[in-house]
């Protein structure tokens, strides 16, 4: 597992070079917040690591409900029973694994590593505005149909779950990436998508960190670039 810690924001990595799965620390006054589960694998390099800040983790949210964001959920809910999960209350259906759309939802069909066997029932169910902590959640739909990031008002860090890639190059969930395409693959809609990236470029964030890459300074430019990559691949095909 690969540690950076970028200000109040702690990045655990598991397989970096070949496919890395990103979470996330989040250290506030009264402790921790962990954001995404990562894979069943991760439970003891996050547990190691909050013993190495002497910080319990108290929180644990969830971008969205992909295995790779919650394969850790119900062992690490096991051990810290005392941490309350949160996810949006859309993206709780996934978690469920129950993959029908809703009404006025784009009928496109939901893809990705939902679960089938996550128990653990979360404790608060998330709303666009919803403050935890430093963080506010931002409904990002796209990925999912419940995707959302969070956005660290102290430092601008944004953590964005799997609405862009940054891992080869910086990317829009939908636009494949050549050696790594599995994000896009995973993408339930690209228009929403498409959106999303634009509405999460309007924050100006400091810092981007996404389910899969490397930590982003000043990702404006990459942000930008990739949502004209995504808006021109996507007039091209609806052409």
């Amino acid at each position: 597992m690969r540690l950076i810690q970028e200000g109040h924001l702690l990045q655990l990595t598991w397989m970096p070079r070949l496919f890395p799965v990103n979470c996330y620390l989040v250290e506030e006054k009264d402790g921790l917040t962990l954001i995404d589960a990562a894979m069943s694998f991760s439970v003891q390099g996050i547990l190691n690591t909050a013993a190495k800040l002497n910080k319990p983790i108290n929180r644990i949210i969830l971008t969205h409900a992909h295995g790779d964001h919650v394969g850790a959920l119900d062992e690490l809910k096991q051990r810290l029973p005392s941490a309350q999960v949160y996810i949006s209350e859309r993206d709780a259906a996934l978690l469920r694994g129950d993959l029908s759309l809703r009404e006025g939802e784009p009928q496109t069909p939901i893809k990705g590593s939902v679960p089938t066997k996550i128990t653990t029932v979360p404790d608060i169910l998330l709303q666009e505005g919803d403050t935890v902590g430093s963080l506010t959640a931002i409904a990002t739909p796209g990925h999912t149909p419940g995707s959302m990031s969070f956005l660290d008002e102290r430092t601008g860090a944004l953590i964005a779950g799997d609405a862009l890639q940054t891992f080869r190059r910086t990317a829009v969930a939908g636009t494949v990436v050549p050696f790594f395409p599995f994000p896009a693959m995973a993408t339930w809609n690209k228009a929403s998508a498409l959106e999303s990236a634009v509405k999460l470029l309007k924050l100006s964030p400091k810092v981007l960190a996404v389910g899969h890459g490397n930590l982003l300074h000043a990702p404006i430019e990459h942000m930008k670039y990739a949502i004209e990559q995504a808006g021109q691949l996507q007039k091209k095909a609806g052409n």
